[in-house]
């Protein structure tokens, strides 16, 4: 498929992103050449799952201590518990719905949001897009909303773009895929989280990151959320320049989070030794 029948091809086309890509395919080449990784792969997904759920849910405001969410069985009604609690089950759901992603992206997103809502939202807005008029709740994002007539028209677009495939990195569309849905913000509540588990799957959908290692939450959350912003107004932008530098920033993100998960090899390496 060419460029110009591949949008996500083109954005991988622009100055700078190659660089991203090879660095993020290096990071991750690393941790999964690990020693660890061939005796104790399963601990490391699962620690990474825990870890991306809690940097996820501090750019949802719940900034908690990682041992606070080990620890914790709890997550009732307080706003940041119920943000852990989403973020938590929606790490644990993003790896049931891989083989459904590319045939159907949106009914993809509805389990993501009713997951991630729980009993937290009551009424018929879980699972579906906003209609006209109704609200959204996100802590983070204070652009402009889209009307329901553009999220409706976009997210077809992308539901398209995901099921054509083509040939652009699995950087490329999960940055895209996060990016969108972010600036969409297509459902009452928990957009943020539902934007980040999408990236995950992505990542590994794609083939990229197969057993969940390498969290890009944890990144995009030591990053700090002002970085993000900063880069999701680029990618709000439409700009060239400003395309590059939000896929550059979830690359980053993407090399953290292994960073973070060789760290944790490292440790079980000594405490084997």
């Amino acid at each position: 498929m060419s460029s110009a029948s591949d949008p996500l091809a083109a954005l991988g086309a622009l100055p700078g992103v190659a660089e991203s890509v090879e660095s993020v395919r290096k990071a991750v080449d690393r941790v999964y050449g690990h020693r660890v990784m061939r005796r104790r792969g399963g601990e490391i997904t699962s620690e990474a799952a825990l870890r991306g759920a809690r940097g996820s849910a501090a750019l949802s405001g719940a900034d908690w201590a990682l041992e606070e969410v080990r620890r914790r069985t709890d997550f009732g009604a307080d706003p940041e518990a119920l943000a852990v609690g989403a973020a938590l089950r929606l790490t644990a759901e993003a790896g049931q719905l891989l083989s459904i992603w590319r045939q159907s992206p949106m009914r993809v997103l509805a389990r993501l949001h009713l997951v991630a809502s729980g009993s937290a939202v009551a009424g018929d807005v879980v699972g579906r897009p906003r209609l006209a008029g109704e609200p959204v709740d996100e802590p983070l994002v204070n652009l402009p909303l889209p009307d329901a007539e553009e999220v409706a028209g976009r997210l077809d677009g992308l539901s398209r773009l995901v099921i054509a495939g083509g040939s652009a990195p699995a950087l490329v569309t999960a940055a895209v895929v996060h990016g969108e849905l972010l600036a969409l913000r297509p459902f009452a509540s928990y957009n943020g989280l539902v934007a980040r588990a999408a990236e995950r799957i992505v990542l590994i959908n794609s083939g990229l990151d197969p057993k969940a290692i390498c969290p890009a939450e944890v990144g995009h959350a030591e990053q700090g959320a002002g970085a993000y912003l900063e880069a999701f107004n680029g990618y709000v932008s439409g700009t060239a320049e400003g395309m590059a530098a939000w896929i550059a920033h979830c690359g980053r993100a993407v090399e953290l989070g292994a960073r973070e998960s060789t760290a944790v090899c490292e440790a079980l390496q000594r405490g084997a030794a």
